[in-house]
């Protein structure tokens, strides 16, 4: 790499009046020498999201204005890079604040790496006590299992990036992001950008700070949602089969079998023979111990403080629980037209 090549950071924005100014300042506050432009894609947002990104870009020509009439990620994404014009393309969120390092120490891996789309950590973190509580939770093994971006892992290859840096030239060759996919985009470009022999970079070292979801109400709804796309990469791409993603399903059944049992085996008690109550017996351990694991976890995360251990243990089945329904669904009716209802007012 020579000289700092311009860089576009695109952001897909709808319903983020509380976060958007901050991201946006993240970004224009990066320690880069190179050109930089935002460009916000705003969808039909029901809160003053919409009036926040105008007079954001009246006071800065860098921060340009898109519409995004339907309101969809994918949607915004393409629309934001075709607006775009540097040969860099960074994707952000409105619920992520970037170290003021991430730039330069993105693009000087993206080619140190010979890649084509760099990604790094999720550094979920909070605001309230709850917030605080789930971003724990996305931080620990069992609440998201193997994405090396919620835990970490060694520097290289990866399957998909958190957010992406991106060569511009890569969107030409392979195409943009697939838009009938309302979640899971960016895993389903990555696989083509790795089809096309192109390298996809894990850099441990870019920790991007994120918010997550405020209330557990939301928490689920994101979490089904999840679920279901996650589900039908899985039906459309031999690739997006993993089988940590039959866990949640399992977890699920053994919960649910757990509670009946809880309610029928003392109804019966006495009517059957004991080789019948047996495995009664044995299902209704499968929420007390799911429990206790979740507990455990929850004691053992990043969280400061016992009220949010406590509150990042009850995040655990807020995303396990939904996610399994949601993969459920998916796997048996696909997921064309589901939305993430915690968002989408």
């Amino acid at each position: 790499m020579t000289g700092f090549p311009g860089v576009s950071y695109v952001m897909p924005v709808l319903n983020e009046a509380d976060y958007l100014e901050e991201a946006v300042s993240s970004i224009l506050a990066q320690e880069y020498a190179g050109e930089k432009e935002v460009v916000l894609a705003l969808g039909p947002s029901s809160d003053s999201t919409n009036d926040v990104a105008r007079l954001l870009s009246e006071s800065d020509s860098r921060i340009v204005l898109v519409d995004n009439p339907l309101g969809r990620t994918p949607i915004a994404l393409n629309l934001a890079i075709r607006a775009s014009t540097m040969p860099i393309v960074i994707r952000v969120d409105a619920h992520s604040e970037l170290p003021s390092n991430y730039t330069s120490r993105g693009i000087e891996t993206l080619f140190r790496a010979n890649a084509h789309d760099v990604g790094g950590l999720m550094d979920a973190k909070g605001r309230t006590a709850v917030q605080r509580g789930i971003a724990a939770a996305y931080h620990s093994k069992f609440g998201f299992g193997g994405p090396a971006y919620h835990s970490g892992a060694p520097e290289g290859p990866a399957e998909s990036a958190y957010l992406g840096i991106f060569r511009r030239e890569v969107f030409d060759e392979v195409g943009f992001y697939n838009e009938e996919l309302w979640r899971a985009q960016d895993w389903e470009l990555c696989l083509r950008i790795r089809q096309a022999g192109h390298t996809v970079w894990f850099d441990p070292e870019l920790k991007v700070g994120y918010y997550p979801r405020d209330n557990f109400k939301s928490l689920m709804s994101q979490s089904m949602a999840s679920g279901t796309w996650r589900a039908e990469i899985a039906r459309r791409f031999p690739e997006g089969k993993s089988l940590r993603h039959d866990v949640p399903p399992l977890l699920l059944l053994g919960v649910a079998t757990g509670l009946v049992a809880t309610v029928v085996e003392p109804l019966i008690r006495q009517e059957v023979p004991s080789w019948v109550r047996l495995p009664l017996k044995l299902a209704k351990a499968v929420p007390a111990g799911y429990a206790a694991v979740a507990l455990a976890a929850g004691l053992a995360s990043n969280a400061s403080g016992l009220k949010d251990k406590l509150l990042a243990a009850c995040a655990f089945p807020a995303i396990h629980l939904p996610w399994a329904v949601g993969y459920l669904k998916g796997r048996i009716f696909g997921a064309s037209g589901t939305v993430d209802k915690g968002r989408v007012k």
